[in-house]
């Protein structure tokens, strides 16, 4: 039996953890030849039977610390109490997916699984190299450590000139699938990571690569249904708020392993990257450090989420686009139902003409009015917005979270006026200069008029909250300050919030309750559905409605609202 990891100590200070968020695509140049590690595994560690353990499998980026050069999983305990879950590093350098199999590091890892634990997966940065050998001319050592490229089930079969031995060789795909399989019939809960970032740069952006694999493994992940981390883009987001000169003190001997001081950094970004999946086990297990450490999607300001939360782009760019945003009861997570809920934008196009207009959900869950802006997500919008665009906003669900904190820091000040708050961020480290909810409104109004596109707005969606038998509306605080802003500004205005809590109450709690995917705020499919629907009848009765042009078929079926 494989003896296992010790829970080892990382000196770095965790201020150096702070500030988490995510970023955008990989590269397409071919990944480097890593040294291998070919030494024993690390003498075992105490570990509690009785506890959930997460393991790592991964190559050197992960693996022990060696000549000065540490992987994340070596400070990743710390993150968590070891008197509620074990940490179980068994990363090996040099292996790609299909060498962690073939050597048998997979087999003595899975020896040690049981039901309630997690597997946290993360191969690439080898699987682009030789399959039995160099090329003739190169100067690489001799080694039979890649993969097949791609996700398909195509095989090529070797004399290993490693092992001696015939082999079949699989795509990286295949290897990956088969780790997520085997953890599965473990009892194991398999969790995909994306690589982490070299010290690669190019006018001023650092690489998101190597090659394909790390987008290759989230297609693995979504074919497999099992939660993914996208690793690359945290990380290359903070490199790139860090800039190159700071990036390459991380990086004490290659482009590729971190020292210490790296290995900290990506252990938290890896922490932050797991505390944001949904309902995820790893709140629970967390020490004083791991709760410090904001979910990557509360720490959104200044980076670039955009990969990461696959957002959309208009199909046909010669059409008018009708652009969402909001927060995550209008688009939830990447828009693909995890967890069993969905925003009302996934399922607003059906209702329009794809031949004549786009419908484009950029909503960002965990957003506010004033995060929208200030992470980064409107000016994304402003900048593909054209004449004979619309912009429907919803915003209001987390306008009243607090102002500023280490966690979220996304409140806006209540009301409609011109008051303003100035901070120093607790979550950005950076100066801000709050203002009211209405402000926000406006701003998105006027500018979105400036681009020569018509915005609406609608309140926000009613929450599964009862008083007297009556869905509770918001009409004294966001709904009402929403309606307010709409009518001093002559914009379209399109109540969600007292559409659909007219229809709750009609409905009654028990028919209302499967429209729902949490006890009170993010909607089911059906309920996403029943919303979408409510937009596109609240727009009908608009006395002018701007939209009435692109309806499909399925809009003729919905009644305009009448207040």
């Amino acid at each position: 039996m494989m003896p296992l990891v010790p829970v080892l100590r990382c000196a770095v200070p965790f201020s150096l953890l702070l500030g988490l968020g995510l970023a955008a695509a990989p590269a397409d140049n071919p990944p480097p030849a890593l040294s291998p590690s070919n030494g024993p595994a690390e003498p075992p560690a105490a570990v509690n039977p009785n506890l959930p353990t997460i393991f790592i499998a991964g190559d050197s980026t992960a693996a022990h610390d060696s000549g000065g050069l540490m992987g994340w999983g070596v400070p990743f305990p710390e993150f968590f109490d070891p008197a509620k879950v074990n940490v179980v590093n068994l990363a090996r350098g040099g292996r790609s997916s299909r060498t962690f199999i073939t050597e048998g590091l997979w087999d003595q890892l899975l020896a040690r699984v049981k039901p309630g634990d997690y597997v946290l997966i993360q191969f690439g940065h080898n699987d682009g190299g030789a399959i039995n050998q160099p090329p003739p001319g190169s100067h690489e050592p001799l080694r039979a450590r890649g993969s097949l490229p791609g996700l398909g089930e195509e095989t090529q079969e070797i004399d290993n000139v490693i092992t001696k031995k015939h082999e079949v060789v699989h795509t990286f795909g295949w290897y990956m699938r088969k780790m997520i399989e085997e953890a599965r019939n473990r009892g194991a809960a398999p969790i995909v990571l994306s690589l982490t970032v070299r010290d690669r740069w190019q006018d001023g952006k650092v690489e998101r690569g190597p090659g394909e694999y790390s987008r290759w493994s989230e297609v693995v992940a979504q074919q497999e249904n099992v939660a993914f981390v996208d690793v690359t883009s945290i990380i290359a987001a903070h490199y790139e708020q860090m800039g190159e000169a700071e990036v390459k003190k991380l990086f004490p001997r290659d482009f590729v392993h971190n020292g210490p001081e790296g290995a900290a950094l990506n252990a938290g970004w890896v922490v932050s990257g797991l505390k944001a999946l949904p309902h995820s086990p790893f709140d629970h297990w967390l020490s004083a450090q791991g709760e410090a450490v904001p979910a990557a999607d509360a720490a959104l300001a200044h980076s670039d989420f955009l990969v990461w939360l696959n957002l959309p782009t208009p199909a046909d760019a010669k059409l008018p686009t009708l652009w969402l945003i909001g927060d995550s009861t209008v688009r939830n997570g990447r828009g693909d139902g995890a967890g069993g809920q969905w925003g009302w934008g996934d399922e607003l196009a059906p209702y329009f003409e794809a031949a004549k207009i786009n419908v484009v959900n950029r909503a960002v869950g965990g957003t506010s009015s004033r995060t929208f802006i200030s992470a980064g997500y409107w000016d994304r919008v402003l900048a593909m917005l054209k004449p004979g665009d619309f912009v429907m906003m919803q915003f209001g669900h987390n306008d009243g979270s607090p102002v500023n904190d280490k966690s979220r820091a996304r409140g806006t000040i209540k009301g409609v006026g011109e008051e303003t708050e100035a901070i120093d961020n607790e979550l950005t480290h950076q100066h801000e200069v709050v203002h009211s909810y209405g402000w926000y409104l406006r701003k998105f109004i006027a500018e979105a008029r400036a681009k020569g596109a018509t915005p609406i707005v609608c309140t926000l969606i009613p929450r599964k909250t009862w008083k007297d038998g009556k869905i509770v509306r918001n009409k004294g605080d966001y709904a009402g300050w929403a309606e307010e802003v709409a009518a001093a500004e002559h914009a379209p205005l399109v109540d969600l919030n007292e559409i659909i809590a007219r229809q709750y109450d009609r409905l009654g709690q028990e028919k209302v309750d499967p429209l729902f995917g949490d006890p009170h705020t993010h909607t089911s499919l059906a309920g996403a559905e029943f919303n979408a629907a409510s937009v596109v009848a609240g727009l009908k009765g608009l006395p002018d409605d701007p939209l009435a042009p692109y309806f499909s078929a399925r809009a003729a079926d919905v009644a305009p609202y009448a207040p």
